[in-house]
């Protein structure tokens, strides 16, 4: 059994609902059993939960991307999502945009919100209307103009819902790792997945050495020079419709595409498809607890 633990197959800017299914269908075939749907928005988070309710092993996330910040970002609902999160406006000091190399200060004094209900950290179980992930959240510096201030404290938000629901997180980070380690220091229970690993040597060493994070595998690996993480860090994900893989480049990606990127990682590993298999399914089960 594989997993894709990050596509956008619910996603209809890209998929119809007739290719999602026969997309779907072919996963199975190919040994992908289980697929998460990422969330990049509330309302797309929302979509995400609704094509996983019809859908047996199909999960959904809930998240804002970082690139939401300078479209209108409203003030999500949590409780749309059945999640708690301890409060939607911080009464402590806001973390300002470290310098870089300083570490970013901690929110403190968070004030307990919830008009229907008493605040407790439940331990999220798997159903249909809860999400098994927290993403993907993150920082992203790559486009000009982007508002560094506003992304962290967007993905400290982020990060503040994951702990309060402990729930994983899958993380987008990009040309953004100088922000990305202190802020997720102040967050030491936190636990996710590095998606889409696009740096260099030297910071997968740090995701290795600095954190217990999974680092994200997919058909971009295929086609570059990036490091490879060891195995036992290392989930398979397609980040479909994005990003196919050798030797499919130029068509829409699918979760199917999963076992390409194993096989592809067995080669470059020197190992068996199936210990590839195993273990990064072993992996996903673990961290998302599917």
């Amino acid at each position: 059994m594989l997993i894709d633990t990050h596509c956008h197959l619910h996603d209809r800017e890209f998929f119809t609902a007739e290719q999602a299914e026969e997309m779907i269908q072919r996963a199975h075939a190919a040994g992908v059993e289980k697929i998460i749907c990422i969330g990049t928005s509330h309302e797309d988070s929302l979509a995400a939960r609704e094509f996983a309710s019809k859908h047996d092993n199909v999960y959904w996330t809930y998240g804002i991307h970082p690139e939401a910040i300078g479209r209108g970002l409203a003030e999500p609902i949590f409780s749309d999502v059945g999640l708690e999160f301890s409060s939607t406006s911080y009464t402590g000091p806001r973390a300002e945009p470290p310098l870089r190399g300083e570490p970013v200060r901690a929110v403190r004094n968070i004030r307990v919100e919830n008009s229907n209900q008493n605040f407790i950290h439940p331990r999220i179980q798997i159903s249909a209307t809860r999400p098994v992930a927290i993403g993907e959240v993150g920082l992203d510096y790559h486009y000009p103009n982007y508002n560094r201030e506003a992304q962290i404290r967007l993905f400290e938000q982020m990060l503040q819902l994951a702990s309060d629901n402990d729930l994983p997180v899958s993380f987008h980070v990009r040309e953004a790792f100088q922000d990305f380690f202190p802020v997720v220091a102040n967050f030491p229970k936190v636990r996710g997945v590095v998606h889409s690993f696009t740096d260099s040597k030297k910071i997968l060493k740090r995701i290795l050495n600095e954190t217990d994070f999974y680092v994200g595998v997919n058909g971009l690996a295929t086609y570059s020079t990036l490091p490879t993480p060891p195995l036992e860090r290392i989930l398979l994900e397609t980040d479909a419709p994005f990003l196919t893989p050798e030797p499919f480049r130029g068509i829409i990606n699918e979760p199917a595409h999963v076992s390409d990127i194993a096989n592809w990682l067995a080669a470059k590993l020197g190992s068996e498809f199936k210990i590839i298999e195993k273990e990064t399914t072993k992996n996903g089960r673990k961290l998302f607890r599917i």
